[in-house]
């Protein structure tokens, strides 16, 4: 299994619009983010995970060349608005259309931004084409499965999203965009491998997790390894990971884990 942090901030990541003074660092590379999103590469089966605005400048910088599986956490503008550029992938799958998996809410958005993409094929060379799919609790791709639980993100809900290997067993839980890690998705992340966590800013926010509930619930999880994601430009990396267990790292972009 491998996966790459093509982006780890927000839209108040780092630089910021009008940087505030005394902010990150910016001569440390791992604070320059874009907006987040991962690819994963699930028995030779690539899946991608939300496309920020950034999409084709992390594809270029990252070296992505395939794209299988597209699913949509949610559709927020910062995991929605780089979805016409997954037309390059739809050319490289000789035209077929790419299959797009989310809930009922992000099937609608995906209608509304992109409705001149919904069809079996593209409507010239060079346009995307998505297959619309309601996303199950368990979905079977060629290279393992796909668990997904629906996690609290304000006013709405979140696709939360457990990744199995078939061939190996691996395990990736990757939770962003969430107040908090219920029960039930506690329970698919059991024995994970590596945990993915929405750990937004050091101050409490009212859809999204703060460092310290996300280092909480990295803790209570116990998995060998967790990442922390979606960051604002209030989190300084060097400074922050200082502060913070072996077990617990902030991801960055461009980072990449094979395991």
């Amino acid at each position: 299994m491998k996966l790459i942090f093509l982006g780890t901030g927000t839209s108040q990541g780092v630089p910021m619009i009008a940087q505030p003074e005394g902010g990150c660092n910016l001569e440390d590379p791992r604070n320059w983010r874009t907006r987040t999103s991962i690819h994963l590469e699930m028995g030779g089966h690539h899946i991608q995970v939300d496309a920020a605005p950034e999409f084709r400048m992390q594809c270029i910088a990252n070296h992505i060349e395939a794209v299988d599986t597209f699913i949509l956490t949610h559709p927020h503008a910062d995991h929605i608005l780089g979805m016409d550029d997954l037309r390059r992938f739809c050319d490289l799958r000789g035209g077929a259309a790419l299959p797009v998996y989310s809930s009922e809410s992000g099937l609608q958005r995906v209608r509304e931004i992109y409705p001149y993409a919904i069809s079996e094929r593209p409507a010239a060379k060079g346009y995307p084409a998505f297959q619309l799919e309601k996303m199950p609790a368990s979905l079977e791709l060629p290279g393992g499965r796909v668990e997904s639980v629906y996690l609290p993100h304000g006013s709405i809900k979140v696709l939360g999203l457990v990744f199995t290997e078939a061939e190996t067993g691996k395990k990736l839980a990757y939770f962003t965009d969430c107040k908090e890690v219920g029960t039930q998705a506690r329970a698919l992340a059991m024995g994970a491998d590596v945990v993915v966590l929405d750990g937004l800013r050091p101050e409490p926010h009212p859809s999204h997790m703060s460092l310290q509930e996300a280092c909480q619930t990295a803790e209570e999880m116990n998995a060998p390894q967790s990442y922390l994601i979606h960051m604002t430009y209030m989190v300084d990396h060097g400074v922050t990971e200082e502060g913070l267990p072996d077990t617990i790292r902030l991801a960055y972009d461009g980072l990449s884990l094979s395991w």
